[in-house]
């Protein structure tokens, strides 16, 4: 009697999906809320069990995906009380029982080593930008996993900064969605909008920007800017348009109200200054198609001059000039910038690249990492 092969419908058990907690700041939410949007779309896809810890301020909405439970912290916003907050988040998480921990941002990494502390569970961090003055960022030399850099500025600051945790740091670009047509110029019929991105803190930086501006409309070119701010300064910023007639050209945007709809409707996106943090609100207007006019220096791994970029000096003032005045002469060279930025996006920046890699981490972090037993002290 022949042999016959025995065969069952049995398939190995998966191993189960790490339980993830996320803490996020006030700034990771304003910040970088497509970012925060696009993980946990992407975890909740993979069937991963997610708790979002930030403060209770902030909007988050239309951010999270409905089966995210969200824990405001702290519960009681007021003096004297961060104790007794910092125990009812721990024993909101500890019915969670998550397995690794995630900061979000530089903000709660003090809260995060905490948590992960009493809780005896590793932890990730994301390092989102470079600090004007150099300060140690506090770690767990035991709990901490991996410090992730949406940007090589940025790991490769921190690897000279903190050398005893290089060998931990790992770089994963931010995702986006890039639109597929390109928004610079696409409607010749309307007059084209440029949009100022953040940092604008420092009205007095922008003064040359401004000087192009009012040259370029005494020259006869027609366009629309939005400057979006923070409001800290948005007095200088009234002040400095007043004196130069360009209060029928340039409007003032709230940052959150404009944040990502100002950039994606842009025909030319302008980044003024360096930016020391990752720009989201640049990457959302690559994104979309809008050509960048930029200056070089800080975080500025997106801004490749004569291929995602036209770049200028922002401390000349004839260098903006021309660097504007280019993009109105030269639209098709302009489209073709925007276009190959778009491009460029798409080879480094894609959405499951970035869940996918981040969630590799919290893999092995929760199966991998060996704790050992931290004194209260460290």
């Amino acid at each position: 009697m022949p042999d016959e092969q025995i065969t069952t419908d049995f398939e190995p058990e998966k191993p189960r999906p790490p339980r993830i907690a996320l803490v996020a700041s006030r700034r990771t939410v304003s910040e970088y809320p497509l970012y925060l949007k696009f993980l946990l779309v992407g975890l909740a896809d993979e069937s991963v069990p997610v708790i979002l810890v930030c403060p209770p301020a902030c909007d988050v909405d239309s951010i999270v995906p409905p089966a995210v439970e969200v824990v405001r912290h702290p519960a009681l916003d007021m003096p004297l009380l961060e104790r007794y907050n910092r125990r009812l988040l721990l024993n909101r998480l500890e019915k969670f029982q998550p397995d690794v921990l995630h900061c979000l941002c530089e903000v709660s990494a003090a809260l995060t080593r905490w948590l992960a502390r009493h809780l005896n569970i590793p932890y990730l961090l994301n390092i989102n930008s470079i600090p004007a003055h150099w300060h140690p960022i506090m770690l767990s030399p035991t709990r901490c996993a991996n410090i992730i850099a949406p940007a090589k500025t940025i790991a490769d600051h921190f690897a000279a900064a903190h050398p005893k945790f290089a060998d931990r740091l790992r770089q994963i670009n931010i995702g986006t969605f890039v639109e597929t047509t390109t928004a610079c110029f696409a409607h010749p019929e309307r007059l084209p909008g440029i949009v100022v991105a953040p940092p604008l803190d420092n009205p007095a930086g922008l003064e040359n920007l401004f000087l192009a501006f009012h040259r370029l409309a005494i020259d006869g070119y027609q366009f629309i800017v939005a400057l979006v701010t923070t409001g800290r300064s948005e007095g200088q910023l009234w002040k400095q348009l007043r004196s130069l007639g360009l209060l029928r050209v340039v409007a003032v945007v709230p940052h959150l109200l404009g944040l990502y709809s100002a950039g994606s409707a842009a025909d030319v996106f302008i980044v003024p200054r360096p930016s020391y943090s990752f720009n989201m609100l640049l990457l959302a207007a690559m994104g979309a198609g809008s050509v960048v006019a930029a200056s070089k220096g800080g975080v500025d791994d997106l801004i490749i001059d004569e291929k995602t970029a036209i770049v200028f000096n922002p401390d000349d003032q004839l260098s903006v000039y021309n660097c504007l005045k280019r993009i109105f002469d030269a639209r098709e060279t302009a489209q073709k910038i925007a276009a190959d930025a778009q491009q460029f996006l798409r080879q480094n920046h894609h959405v499951s690249d970035m869940v996918g890699s981040t969630l590799q981490l919290y893999r092995q972090a929760a199966k991998s990492l060996q704790l050992q037993t931290e004194s209260p002290g460290v």
